[in-house]
């Protein structure tokens, strides 16, 4: 079974309070990117044992704390579901604010679920693939939603101001890390919410919504805040880090826009 795992951005980010389990409160709304995806193909075999196959980017940890192999052994754990192997063809960029490891974990939930005919609903998977992590629930739905608690408490969100645009992302050779980006933040309650600003017009949201990790990102970083002056300076409607980075990402009006910036970047989509 072969399952086509697409990336994700995020509109707006807003840390609102620490949380006395360590995570903290976010409100953010995350957009599925279905032109950059991995490709996730996992088969049953005899036994229990995951074998763990990758190729295309070379991934960053090894094979048993890929997060593929965490999903299998989570559904093992719950269903005592048989062997798999498991075969990721990455091409979404990791370490970049776009939930690519996240997508993975979740595709083969998703998949396990249907090979050995567990029937979850839509909730169950949701609670399972939250065990994963903080963004692996949204790709149980994989539609625009407003993501809060960890980002696994979701509310479908319609954001038509969307429709026919063009993204450009931008992933920069600097990596930035989850635990790097929390530790410049400090955590405040906006006076608008960020659901509020995204009813405006694309062309208000750069000065109403915001990603809380920008600020101590680019004062760290400052070659990825550039990225986003450069997608401004370049005619994006609207552009900003996704999650805690480091992908900058760029609204364009249309196909022509978008694509004088492909000496930047090959990632460039219609939403």
């Amino acid at each position: 079974m072969k399952i086509k795992a697409n990336c994700k951005i995020n509109l707006g980010l807003d840390v609102l309070r620490k949380r006395p389990d360590g995570y903290h409160d976010l409100s953010t709304v995350m957009i599925p990117v279905k032109g950059l995806f991995d490709v996730v193909e996992v088969e049953p075999i005899e036994g229990s044992e995951c074998e763990f196959h990758s190729l295309g980017l070379v991934i960053d940890c090894d094979d048993e704390h890929n997060i593929c192999v965490k999903a299998h052994k989570l559904m093992q754990s719950r269903f005592a579901t048989g062997g798999v192997r498991i075969t990721l063809d990455k091409r979404v960029p990791f370490g970049a604010g776009l939930g690519g490891g996240s997508a993975d974990g979740t595709a083969v939930i998703m998949a396990i679920n249907e090979l050995f005919k567990l029937g979850l609903t839509e909730e169950e998977l949701i609670d399972i693939a939250a065990e994963l992590g903080s963004d692996t629930a949204f790709f149980v739905r994989n539609t625009p939603q407003l993501c809060e608690g960890r980002g696994e408490v979701m509310t479908p969100i319609e954001i038509p101001q969307l429709t026919g645009r063009w993204i450009v992302l931008v992933k920069p050779d600097e990596g930035v890390s989850t635990r790097e980006a929390y530790a410049g933040v400090i955590p405040a309650v906006p006076a608008v919410s960020l659901t509020e600003n995204l009813k405006a017009p694309i062309s208000e949201w750069q000065q109403s919504v915001k990603n809380d990790f920008e600020r101590s990102v680019f004062a760290a970083h400052p070659a990825i805040g550039h990225i986003k002056q450069v997608l401004l300076d370049s005619g994006a409607l609207y552009a900003a880090m996704s999650g805690s980075g480091s992908t900058v990402f760029g609204i364009f009006e249309n196909r022509e826009q978008a694509e004088r910036l492909s000496h930047l970047t090959p990632y460039i989509f219609e939403m």
